[in-house]
């Protein structure tokens, strides 16, 4: 896609997340395709797609990077798109993960690259959040849980890349985070008021950490226990939470934040069929298979939704 000077000026960092809804995506026809639920054919396929729109998106940003550095700092100095910054790092770790089963040296060098970066952006936000003499409460909203709940990713790749304490380490900062991110979030949406619309799409964002816990956590220990229970069931919790708010959602104007949908329902996805391969119940496959339909039915609405609003001018536009 050609992009004037003028439009690429507004190119959004959260750009990122369409990387990591593919991703998620490719994850869910992967395992799908392994168990034999789905045609395995189509994974590989999908590989190859998330790889090329992350290659494109990498190359937008950096462009906007080297042409207009002023716009980004002005992001990374937002108290909302600040949070979207470890997209990038994530995406890393997401394309490492995906290409895993099928070329373990690229999965290697893109974990790694992610890995390394998702450190440094925790490190570096959350000096700025400590340090901070502008937030108010207004200002959280679930897209502060990307820098530091994403490093519960890297585990599901990393135990076969890297030392088992190393990993643990990435899984440990995560689900700290998790929970006291999560007790604000609940504060903020109990007693203040409701997120702006634009940030509604956002709270898909709480499926995500625990469903992945559970991935990663699984990796690590090789089965089922009470944590991993716990992690699994709160991320289906959740999601039947979410979808009960069904209606509101579906009234909400089409935004590039409505991608924030797409990776937590990849996450519980791929969490609901690797249960069905640990228990080895079916009540998990007809689930997994159900969440399937969802997952890649709500991808195919934000691809058309993604392509129609970029052709009237709407994507990478001034907000407003």
């Amino acid at each position: 896609m050609s992009f004037s000077n003028n439009r690429l000026e507004f190119c959004p960092i959260s750009l990122f997340a369409m990387v990591m809804g593919l991703a998620g995506l490719t994850l869910a026809w992967l395992l799908g395709g392994r168990l034999g639920f789905f045609p395995g054919v189509v994974g590989p396929i999908l590989a190859a797609v998330t790889l090329a729109v992350m290659g494109g998106v990498l190359g937008l940003y950096a462009t906007k990077l080297l042409r207009h550095p002023a716009r980004v700092r002005e992001e990374l100095h937002h108290p909302i798109r600040m949070s979207f910054f470890p997209t990038v790092s994530i995406s890393f770790v997401l394309a490492g993960t995906v290409l895993l089963p099928l070329a373990p040296t690229p999965s290697l060098g893109l974990w790694a690259i992610g890995a390394a970066g998702q450190l440094a952006f925790v490190l570096v936000i959350l000096s700025f959040w400590i340090h901070h003499q502008t937030f108010e409460i207004q200002h959280f909203n679930p897209a502060w849980f990307i820098p530091v709940v994403g490093n519960v990713l890297i585990p599901v790749a990393g135990v076969a890349h890297a030392p088992a304490e190393l990993n643990w380490f990435f899984f440990s900062v995560g689900v700290l985070f998790w929970l006291v991110l999560l007790a604000i979030l609940f504060y903020r949406v109990f007693f203040h008021p409701p997120l702006p619309e634009r940030l509604m799409p956002t709270l898909f964002i709480l499926i995500a950490p625990p469903a992945v816990s559970f991935l990663a956590y699984v990796k690590l220990t090789g089965g089922l226990d009470p944590f991993a229970r716990f992690a699994y069931y709160s991320g289906l919790f959740l999601t039947l939470l979410l979808f009960t708010q069904v209606r509101r959602f579906a009234r909400l104007p089409f935004a590039l934040s409505w991608w924030a949908y797409s990776f937590p329902l990849a996450a519980i996805t791929v969490a609901t069929l690797t249960m069905h391969e640990l228990s080895g119940l079916a009540f998990f496959a007809y689930l997994g298979i159900a969440l399937h339909v969802v997952l890649n039915a709500v991808i195919v609405l934000l691809v058309v939704k993604t392509v129609a609003a970029a052709l009237a001018g709407k994507v990478c536009a001034p907000e407003g």
